[in-house]
């Protein structure tokens, strides 16, 4: 998605929302992104917020989050996602929803799928993430 997203705007900005009870660091997933994808801007949202797209106040607390870490100057035109809540947060931001192989036709797995069994989807790692898995998840390390 970053790939087909980056191709279609002048500068792609990736969120990489984390929270410290997750499975992968937020840094290094970021890092990783940044690596992988060296002309666009990675930025890493650090939060405690929960998810209900049907809380308004949830709402207002992700955006003011999310705005706060927005690194240019002008708002997103557009924001991307393969996931159904896209058109509430480009609603939020002023901006135009593309969904992006909402049916997982280019990439049939979700990260959620990966996380819950990344022995069966190393293949799907890119090296530097394989190796951490491998090292941390799979061989039992500190994670």
């Amino acid at each position: 998605m970053i790939d087909w997203a980056s191709q279609r705007c002048q500068q792609l900005v990736v969120f990489v929302n984390t929270r410290t009870d997750e499975l992968v660091p937020g840094h290094l997933r970021a890092a990783w992104l940044a690596d992988l994808h060296p002309d666009v801007l990675v930025v890493e949202v650090a939060h405690a917020l929960e998810t209900n797209f049907d809380d308004e106040s949830l709402w207002a607390q992700w955006m003011a989050l999310l705005w706060a870490r927005w690194p240019l100057d002008d708002g997103p035109e557009v924001v991307f996602s393969s996931d159904p809540y896209v058109d509430r947060l480009a609603d939020h931001f002023g901006a135009e929803a593309i969904v992006v192989d909402a049916a997982r036709n280019a990439v049939p797995i979700s990260a959620t799928q990966i996380r819950q069994a990344p022995a069966d989807h190393l293949d799907r790692l890119a090296p530097a993430v394989r190796q951490w898995v491998e090292a941390n998840l799979l061989a039992g390390g500190p994670g």
